[in-house]
């Protein structure tokens, strides 16, 4: 069996998807996108395919190592994310070649159903509030809200005692049982993520996301060792090597993304080294049912998985959402608050060509929101 065809759709609300197929048939999908610049990930799949034509799919091992390694310029967002889409659609292969799921593949299950969170918008404590009541009533027992919006370089009582207000607006609806993550969205500098995570404490947080930009990992000891709220990251590092100073810095749970950090292959590598420091892992996954899927394999055989992130009804999807794009929704269909392990073969979805073709011939050109300060500096988004 050899790779004869690797072919890339921009569809709605933000994604990019690759469909890799076989010259017996066999199609695998991936999810390979940098949010806000897809298109140049789409370039970076169409070289990495040059290599992959005429290829057994069945040699993921080989092929990562070449795909990441083979040019003398590594890494990346972009290279990262467009071998993880490739990545992702192998193993799609090898699982539908063998009539097994991947999690198969990769050893068997150690559980049968993952937790998941629901994204709650919403920057007035009123809608705040509506939308966790809508998402319990849904049967989520947990929710991610963002810290805050436009943030000062030290945040003043007003912008401090915001935060708290929302989270502890999020706290009193959610009761004592369920959680709530917070995403810092890398918006605080170090001395103002101090000064909240202090005052978030008492709201016990399930964690405190990306309090710090990737930029200033070397901050991240002495955050951490100052936290009194447990500190997540990743989304914005690419390999094992960029989860080391994390990691080696105490942080509780580790957030590599399944379309950026190369993918399932590399993000198993992420939750082993993950385990030796204690750390349990979340993948990010804001993005569409390839992703999604991918990392439920993932879930499936890690130890130290503690919770899934999901896209469904998030406020970045506009023109289409999770399911858009599926034929079966059902692997995506969570009770209770969880997902659950299927025996469908590959990684579990299947997807809707036709849908996807017809969106691609429109596209998208999605881009991130550029901020400013009150004095017209660039602030972080």
């Amino acid at each position: 069996m050899k790779i004869d065809r690797v072919e890339t759709f921009l569809v709605p609300p933000r994604w990019l998807f690759c469909r890799v197929q076989t010259d017996e048939g066999v199609v695998g999908w991936g999810e390979p996108v940098v949010e806000g610049r897809a298109e140049v990930v789409r370039a970076a799949v169409d070289v990495l395919a040059e290599y992959l034509i005429g290829q057994d799919p069945l040699r993921i091992q080989d092929h990562w190592q070449v795909l990441t390694k083979g040019g003398f310029y590594r890494g990346g967002p972009v290279l990262s994310s467009a071998v993880a889409g490739l990545d992702q659609a192998l193993w799609d292969i090898a699982g539908k070649t063998y009539g097994v799921p991947v999690h198969a593949l990769l050893g068997g299950p150690v559980r049968d159903r993952a937790r998941v969170y629901a994204w709650v918008g919403g920057d007035e404590p009123a809608v705040l509030a509506e939308h966790i009541a809508a998402q319990v009533e849904a049967g989520f027992t947990a929710v991610k809200m963002n810290a805050a919006g436009v943030t000062s370089p030290i945040t003043t009582p007003a912008e401090t005692a915001a935060v708290v207000d929302r989270v502890a607006v999020a706290r009193e609806a959610l009761g004592p049982d369920r959680d709530v993550a917070v995403d810092f969205h890398g918006r605080f500098t170090p001395a103002s993520a101090r000064r909240v995570l202090a005052e978030l404490a008492p709201l016990h947080p399930l964690f405190a996301e990306e309090p710090l930009l990737p930029d200033l990992a070397h901050l991240l000891p002495a955050l951490v060792a100052a936290s009194p709220v447990p500190v997540a990251t990743g989304e914005r590092l690419y390999s094992r090597a960029e989860f080391l100073p994390a990691l080696t810095a105490g942080v509780a749970v580790a957030q590599p993304d399944l379309s950026h950090a190369g993918g399932i292959t590399e993000v198993l590598r992420i939750a082993a080294l993950a385990e030796t420091y204690g750390a349990l892992l979340a993948p990010h996954c804001p993005l569409g049912p390839i992703a999604l899927a991918a990392s439920l394999q993932v879930a499936w055989v890690t130890p130290n998985f503690l919770i899934q992130e999901q896209s469904r009804g998030i406020h970045y999807n506009k023109r289409a959402d999770l399911l858009s794009y599926v034929v079966d929704t059902e692997p995506f269909r969570f009770t209770d608050g969880y997902a659950h392990r299927t025996a469908l073969p590959g990684l579990g979805v299947e997807v809707d060509e036709t849908a996807v073709r017809a969106a691609d011939r429109d596209g998208h050109a999605w881009r991130n929101p550029v901020w400013r300060q009150p004095d017209g500096t660039f602030a972080e988004w």
